[in-house]
């Protein structure tokens, strides 16, 4: 007889659910930040920079934090998701409301907070939940999820700004009704997975960089490279309306990235429970890097649409596999740390990677960023399989 079918823990699915509606409300908001700062408030680049800029840094360094505490309170990781959810739900519906760019950079601030607050103990939370070998496939589902709200709420935006008579505040304030339904899943639905009893007070070893597992100090430390060439998708954004494309497209492209990335997420994870997640990891870096080159010489929209759906297709494959390579690589008990360093080296290397990205796209155009971010892609790539795999 065949052995029964493994599924996932009903945690796990529920948690995917969360970020599914979160995702809605966050990318009915996200993607018209830029617009509410320009159109209606009259700021430039520089503000958006700011708010963007101070609103990760936030976040970068709350996410080890939080990861840190979660362990030391033995495992116990749902008082930060529900926190952090709730926190981002309250205040990001107020930017419909805001007066000036400043509030603006306030209230995008408060909510990074929220992200801070939840994602590393999110994370953790569900390798505690999910046996070794189902982790690809937990992050995958939770990946696929999330990217598939981000299309809906991306989707949404979009037909309320062309076919309702709503304006920008007005859609940002709805977005209050997806984000509360994640909150109450959070509160109702999700319970801990504890480790173990919190550490005694003066036991647990200090928070250092040089205590963490050696391999993955090595991993982080590659994947900070690899950050400089993973470039925010508004860049891409950005590369079609100098091509011509109207918001209502542009909110479009967000959305087939977003749906690309939600399809293969699933394939991604299933396929790093099979032949390891390293080796996906490895695979969507190299992928990643060539998506870069398509992009650089994509001249026409029919191209750009092209050259996305790769990048998105190629993104949705790693997405899972970069998590549940921390989850193996982390003991149960530094577990909520090891997702907090992961977390923190994505959000403080993503400032200067957008810094870089933008500086050389506005040196020397568009394709030279394009292709300077595919050729980092393929070197951090290069690094990952001779400096961290074999010693695994």
């Amino acid at each position: 007889m065949n052995a029964p079918k493994q599924r996932l823990p009903r945690v796990v699915v529920v948690l995917g659910l969360v970020s599914f509606f979160n995702d809605l409300a966050s990318e009915m908001v996200t993607p018209l930040i830029p617009i509410l700062l320009a159109a209606v408030l009259g700021a430039g680049p520089l503000a958006l920079g700011l708010v963007e800029g101070v609103a990760e840094a936030v976040a970068a360094w709350l996410k080890l934090w939080a990861g840190r505490r979660s362990d030391l309170w033995g495992g116990r990781r749902k008082p930060f998701v529900l926190a952090g959810y709730f926190l981002s739900n309250l205040v990001r519906p107020l930017l419909g409301l805001a007066a000036s760019w400043g509030a603006v950079a306030l209230l995008r601030g408060i909510d990074r907070v929220g992200k801070g607050l939840r994602t590393a103990p999110r994370d953790a939370l569900v390798a505690d939940a999910t046996p070794p070998g189902l982790r690809g496939r937990a992050y995958g589902l939770h990946r696929a999820l999330d990217n598939g709200g981000a299309m809906g709420g991306a989707l949404l935006a979009a037909a309320c700004l062309a076919w309702s008579p709503l304006t920008l505040p007005q859609i940002i304030l709805l977005s209050a009704i997806p984000g509360f339904v994640g909150v109450a899943l959070v509160a109702f639905a999700v319970r801990d997975h504890a480790s173990g009893p919190a550490p005694a007070a003066g036991s647990a070893p200090p928070l250092a960089w040089r205590l963490l597992d050696p391999t993955l100090r090595r991993y982080f430390l590659v994947l900070a490279l690899f950050t400089l060439a993973r470039a925010s998708e508004t860049f891409i954004v950005l590369r079609g309306h100098e091509l011509g494309m109207g918001v209502p497209q542009l909110l479009l492209l967000w959305a087939a990235m977003s749906f690309a990335k939600a399809v293969t997420a699933w394939f991604g994870g299933r396929l790093g429970d099979r032949i390891g997640h390293g080796r996906v990891v490895l695979l969507h870096w190299l992928v990643h890097g060539m998506s870069f080159q398509l992009l650089a010489f994509a001249d026409t929209p029919p191209m750009l649409w092209a050259a996305a759906l790769v990048f998105g297709v190629c993104a949705g494959v790693g997405e899972g596999a970069e998590r549940a390579l921390v989850g193996d690589l982390g003991t149960a008990a530094e577990r909520g740390t090891a997702f907090g360093w992961y977390n923190m080296t994505l959000g403080l290397a993503a400032i200067p990677a957008g810094l870089f990205f933008g500086g050389v796209w506005q040196a020397f155009g568009a394709a030279a960023a394009f292709i300077t971010g595919g050729a980092l892609a393929l070197l951090a790539a290069v690094l990952l399989r001779v400096w961290v795999l074999p010693r695994r």
